[in-house]
């Protein structure tokens, strides 16, 4: 595809033979050496790309508009349905990768599965494969990111968990059948309410909120959600779960003492096996990061390996005959039929005790898997729609919810970086992953009957390591750039996470961030413009020391964005304090240091929009500046504010001398009114 270009090149006049020889023997070399990723490539051409000329069929001739009409409507539906494009290109130089990442993800991520399900969420370790399965499936079908992979994630779990002990709480029967039954029903109206919020994100276009929330209070949250699994799993792994639901503990310092009280009492063979397994998990683990170039050993399942030994010694030795909690039978029909409608008149009475859990959980599912999606993107070469991953993934969990208890299923950082490292170059390494998991989901549970519960707990053990691995350097980076609001923003997200709940520490540091956004962009930037001396030129004060105001009482202003309602909400006060302070940072409690400007000189150059809100807004403060005699002058003002400011009723209100070209030709109109005649041309 790419040699006759290359050819051309080679062909063009060189210095020597030798350097043209050595040019082609090195085209030759990249050329054989990335054969596999052209074809690649080839496969996986994006109909992203501008004008969709790359990877699409270009008409040869406009004639026919319904053949063109029907081009665009499959140009279209390709991009919004991306399996559209890559399915019909696959070719099986691809299956190899993909067919290898979706085996070791789906090794990796069947007993995390469980583990998330069952000891996170309190609910039937079905529904972790369910969620680790459907999901992945719709995902692959509608998303762009071709690693990302779509399945349960150990914060959301907790979170939803968190809402289905809450909700539990309140019925007598909590820990028994009923309560089974009321957590389905939870864990259901949250996957449908996550998903619906995703999607209706995604479909009006409002994929941007990645860019609000700020990394502190994601480290925060993180942060928290490793404590509080922390002191959640000891329970299980010191055998204390009966225990605990005759004391009942609710918020995590209540647990912690709990463990504290309690812990004389733990179960000594349970103890030995949970933290034999979390043992070797990490000593797997630590020998995976040594060996990262040896593809066997970075490649080997430790979670599933544990999860069959464990198993095995179970069976073989009886332990549950010891007192150790084990699986048990686990049956695949979650509710009274495998798919339901989740809509069911029994599900509607916990919606809306449900909706703020809903909505904490597809906000940072999706942020998550945004940063997962666009990780990859950059690393494997193509683009990402955060528009189309927020509809992707709300569908994904539409669909998911119609099984009866499946859990939020959104991005993993970790898993989808891994599914990329051994092979995944498509989609189709999910759908491979997936259906190795359906396949678990209906015939491996039975033989899972012994494995004991404490060693999943034990996996959940292994995901605080990797949650809080960052939390240290982002500490000390905060600390060493001086951002105390980051700092506090974290502390914040993480004390309240621990203090009340998760949810709770979330949207209060979500609604401060939001306000600190607000905040910052409602000051509309302005500074002060001053002559350079011996020159026509004007420039900002702050930026240039050299510049001077030149002319008595005359203040020149230069508005450096776009105005609309929000930023020219505060404008008048940041007026007057120029005014009275200039670009000094003071107190309004402090005796001004300068005198009210008798004339305003507004350089809006970079002013491109205006919206009748701040139209509105300039006609009142131009009223009062009249009323006080002050002169005004607009200058640099462009057609389309100049066409929103006549509509406004601010053209008659100054009038047309008042607009002026430029700087220069304004104060010169000043300083001819006061009897001077300046010799200024233009700036």
């Amino acid at each position: 595809m790419s040699s006759t270009p290359a050819r051309r090149q080679v062909s063009a006049p060189v210095a020597s033979s030798s350097a043209s020889t050595t040019s082609i023997m090195a085209i030759d070399a990249v050329r054989a050496s990335t054969t596999q990723e052209v074809d690649e490539r080839v496969a996986l051409l994006d109909v992203e790309s501008a004008g969709g000329s790359y990877g699409t069929r270009i008409p040869s001739s406009n004639k026919d508009g319904q053949n063109t009409t029907a081009s665009t409507f499959a140009k279209r539906l390709k991009y919004y349905v991306p399996s559209l494009a890559w399915i019909p290109n696959y070719n099986a130089s691809l299956f190899a990768g993909d067919f290898l990442a979706g085996v070791t993800v789906a090794s990796m991520l069947i007993p995390q599965s469980v583990s998330y399900a069952s000891t996170l969420a309190k609910l039937s370790p079905v529904t972790g494969l369910f969620a680790a399965s459907i999901p992945g499936i719709i995902y692959a079908l509608l998303g762009s990111s071709r690693q990302l992979n779509v399945a349960p994630e150990a914060a959301l779990s907790l979170l939803l968990g968190q809402a289905v002990s809450d909700v539990r709480h309140d019925y007598p029967d909590s820990h028994g059948e009923l309560g089974d039954i009321i957590g389905l029903k939870v864990a259901t109206v949250i996957t449908l309410q996550a998903g619906l919020i995703s999607f209706l994100l995604g479909f009006f276009r409002l994929g941007f909120i990645d860019v609000v929330l700020s990394r502190a209070l994601l480290r925060g949250f993180v942060t928290a959600v490793a404590v509080v699994i922390m002191v959640e799993q000891f329970i299980p792994m010191l055998g204390l779960t009966s225990l605990s639901h005759v004391i009942d503990p609710q918020t995590t310092i209540q647990k912690a003492i709990f463990l504290i009280e309690y812990a004389q009492s733990s179960h000594l063979p349970t103890t030995i096996i949970s933290f034999t397994a979390l043992f070797a998990l990490v000593a797997f683990r630590w020998i995976k990061n040594n060996f990262k170039t040896t593809w066997w050993i970075y490649r080997i399942p430790e979670v599933l390996i544990v999860v069959i030994v464990s198993t095995f010694l179970s069976d073989e030795f009886r332990w549950d005959a010891d007192g150790v909690a084990i699986l048990g039978e686990v049956d695949v029909h979650t509710g009274e039929s495998l798919i339901e409608f989740p809509l069911r008149h029994a599900n509607l009475p916990f919606i809306h005790k449900t909706t703020s859990t809903a909505v904490v959980i597809a906000v940072v599912g999706f942020l998550d898997s945004i940063v997962a999606a666009k990780q990859n993107a950059a690393r494997f070469g193509y683009s990402i729609s955060p528009n189309r991953e927020l509809v992707a993934l709300g569908a994904a969990n539409l669909v998911g919810s119609f099984v009866p208890g499946t859990l939020p299923a959104f991005g993993s950082i970790t898993r989808s970086r891994i599914n990329g490292d051994v092979g995944a170059r498509t989609q189709m390494a999910s759908l491979v992953c997936s259906a190795i998991i359906l396949l678990a989901t209906f015939f491996l549970l039975p033989w899972l009957y012994f494995l004991p519960r404490c060693v999943l707990a034990a996996v959940i053990g292994l995901v605080v390591f990797s949650l809080i691995a960052e939390t240290p350097h982002d500490v000390l980076y905060y600390w060493r750039m001086q951002a105390w609001a980051d700092l506090i923003i974290m502390s914040l997200t993480f004390f309240l996470s621990i203090i009340w709940n998760i949810e709770v520490g979330v949207v209060v540091s979500l609604v401060i961030s939001l306000l600190m956004v607000v905040h910052r962009s409602s000051k509309t930037r302005m500074t002060i413009l001053g002559r350079i001396p011996g020159t026509d030129r004007w420039k900002p004060l702050k930026e240039n020391p050299e510049a001077e105001e030149s002319v008595i009482g005359a203040l020149i202003v230069r508005i450096r964005e776009n105005l609309d309602f929000a930023n020219t909400a505060q404008i008048k006060e940041r007026l007057r304090r120029l005014e009275l302070y200039g670009l000094k940072r003071l107190h309004p409690s402090e005796a001004p240091l300068r005198q009210q400007a008798s004339v305003l000189v507004f350089h809006m150059a970079d002013v491109e929009s205006c919206d009748a809100s701040a139209a509105q807004i300039f006609l009142e403060l131009f009223e009062e500046y009249k009323a006080r005699g002050v002169g005004l002058y607009i200058t640099h003002l462009r057609e389309g504010p100049r066409k929103t400011f006549a509509k406004a009723g601010i053209t008659d209100l100054l009038g047309y001398d008042a607009f002026r070209e430029n700087v220069a030709d304004a104060i010169t109109v000043i300083e001819g009114r006061r009897g001077q005649e300046p010799d200024f041309t233009a700036i």
